[in-house]
């Protein structure tokens, strides 16, 4: 899918860099333009500019910089469609991607279905919990648990009443068919755990009935706000029943590449670089409302290694949050190895007694609940003392047992400082010398690093060299400096310059000096290292006079090219054994290289005569 140029080039127009980004954090006039402390890096002194004129961010500080469209992908985390999508949705202006092959018409189309399905399920929930009689018990347990209406609006939660079929009814009354209903996983078949291919059922022959019945909704969005999924729990205990039920797979919706309220916490979690992990929807939201925002929570009681990925993107460091009871402990063990993976810093907050984060937040407050965390344990410190609490240490029997389920748990660690600071802390609680200990480690933690899958690294290369750089700026600010390359053979001379591809993407390109809105267009094209180098190009002075300078810089690259393309011929007229032909040929090249030399005594002025 492919979203229009010209579509692209709307929404930047419509969209003011300074209002967006002052919508994230302040802004401060200086001059023609504001400035602010860098979001993408630390600094004491502001170095992060944004140009009203250009439409443009940049760092001077880290070199962060780009259009609007650049900004909310790095601050937000998303990829390009998406930030255009959300700056559509800002200005309310309707993307109409051009559509591609059949198969890719299909599933663009099945997906916003499904996005469409879930957004309107959700808001059908909500009003029963929120305006319907039958929503009556839900609010009460919701009350009881702390949850307002105000915050179970912030939340949209829901409520699915407890029949058999009342989704399902009102869903086909909206023309929603029974197959992308099962599709959705908000409905199911009899025979749904034998045939989970919606398409393979034969759906006359069975009945279809609701997934979620008499259970609080809570949407699951991702990390952009799209509601992907729902999480149902019970009001009342039932024998045999979960008392939380997730959504299956769908295309829509991956378990372990999913994180519960992060669309809403991302801000906070960069701001502290420290994310806050907790079991429970209710125990997240308690969090949040408490003003303990950098929060979120896995769909389930572990990390996925995905999940872990995902939280690396915007923290170092992760406290876990778990109940205190049995269940929670070995989740917290579970969570260890894809956090350990991707060099994340553990730590664990302990819970009282049958309390959880849900009921200590309300009991004690966020102040209290933000001591517990500022005092959470290092993960080996807590997991040792955990291990050995019930073990007799003078058996040594008992204290062998308990060395190798250590030495399996800190093998996980993949940073060698960490693995040989967990290795002298179990070690020193054990009374073993750490050379007898480290011996319990696998062959391949104690001599090899596990080879890791690195993330490609964007190549930080230098820019071009200073007349190509200053040729770039003219282009992109000078409009007679852009028509007089334009009349130039600029295609032949800078396909022969290596650093020369950045200025032929700007000289291909349909841009106007004058209208940001199509600088903006133009640099959602680049890479982000290109997009990085014209931002900071739009940000420079335009040299006074320009048209003289042009001239210089354009003569001087192409008499290069002309030298190099000249020595060239002259030693290959030396190679023995040429053709006669191809002598005459070389000897024409050669004095027509010369003449273009000599020519370049009389270079043309600017309005390219």
């Amino acid at each position: 899918m492919a979203i229009p140029s010209e579509t692209i080039e709307q929404i930047a127009a419509a969209n003011d860099i300074v209002e967006v980004i002052g919508s994230y954090f302040p802004l401060r006039r200086a001059g023609a333009n504001f400035k602010a402390l860098c979001p993408f890096h630390q600094e004491k002194t502001p170095s992060f500019l944004v140009s009203p004129s250009r439409q443009t961010f940049h760092c001077f500080g880290c070199g962060a910089g780009g259009s609007v469209f650049r900004f909310v992908m790095d601050y937000e985390h998303v990829d390009f469609p998406s930030a255009v999508r959300k700056l559509a949705a800002r200005v309310r202006i309707t993307v109409v991607e051009k559509r591609g092959a059949v198969d890719e018409d299909r599933q663009h189309e099945a997906r916003r279905t499904l996005l469409k399905l879930h957004a309107e399920a959700a808001e059908w929930f909500h009003e029963n919990l929120i305006k319907r009689e039958v929503g009556e018990p839900a609010r009460k347990y919701l009350k009881q648990r702390g949850i307002t209406a105000e915050i179970a609006k912030r939340w949209q939660l829901g409520y699915a009443p407890d029949e058999w079929e009342a989704f399902g009814s009102w869903a086909r009354e909206r023309g929603y068919d029974v197959r992308g209903l099962i599709a959705s996983g908000l409905v199911k078949t009899k025979d749904e755990n034998d045939s989970p291919h919606p398409q393979t059922l034969n759906l006359k022959s069975q009945k279809s009935y609701d997934r979620f019945r008499g259970r609080i909704i809570f949407p699951i969005c991702n990390d952009v706000g799209e509601v992907i999924a729902f999480s149902g729990r019970l009001l009342k205990d039932e024998e045999g029943a979960a008392k939380y039920l997730n959504s299956p797979e769908t295309p829509l919706f991956r378990k372990a590449s999913v994180l519960f309220g992060l669309d809403k916490s991302k801000r906070a979690l960069i701001e502290t670089n420290c994310a806050i992990v907790c079991e429970g929807q209710l125990d997240l939201i308690s969090l949040f409302e408490a003003g303990i925002t950098n929060v979120v929570a896995p769909q389930g009681t572990a990390f996925t290694e995905n999940q872990a990925r995902i939280l690396k993107r915007y923290v170092d460091e992760v406290v876990l949050c778990f109940d205190s009871d049995a269940a929670g402990t070995k989740a917290a063990e579970r969570s260890l190895e894809a956090l350990l993976q991707n060099d994340l810093i553990v730590r664990v907050a302990e819970m009282p007694a049958g309390e959880d984060p849900d009921s200590l937040v309300r009991r004690e407050g966020k102040e209290e609940f933000e001591k517990r965390i500022g005092a959470a344990r290092d993960f080996f410190d807590y997991w040792i003392d955990h291990e050995i609490a019930a073990v007799d240490l003078h058996s040594l029997g008992a204290k062998v047992q308990v060395a190798r389920r250590l030495a399996e748990i800190i093998s996980r660690v993949h940073d060698p400082l960490l693995r040989g600071e967990a290795i002298n802390k179990a070690s020193a609680r054990l009374a073993v010398p750490a050379v007898d200990f480290e011996t319990l480690l696998p062959k391949q933690s104690r001599w090899a690093e596990t080879p890791r899958e690195s993330p490609p690294a964007e190549a930080s290369s230098p820019g071009p060299r200073h007349e190509i750089a200053m040729l770039c700026l003219l282009a992109l600010r000078d409009e007679a400096a852009r028509n007089f390359l334009q009349v130039q053979n600029w295609r032949e001379v800078l396909e022969q310059v290596p650093d020369a591809e950045i200025l032929i993407r700007i000289l291909e390109s349909d841009l106007h000096p004058d209208d940001a809105a199509s600088l903006n267009a133009f640099m959602a094209t680049l890479a982000a290292a290109e997009e990085r180098l014209v931002s900071s190009w739009l940000l420079q002075r335009v040299p006074a006079a320009a048209g003289a300078m042009v001239e210089e810089w354009w003569l001087g690259i192409r008499h290069r090219v002309l030298r190099r393309q000249l020595d060239v011929a002259k030693e290959r007229i030396k190679v023995a054994k040429l053709s006669t032909g191809d002598i005459v040929n070389l000897q024409k090249q050669i004095l027509d290289l010369q003449d273009q030399l000599h020519e370049l005594c009389r270079p043309a002025s600017m309005d390219g005569s």
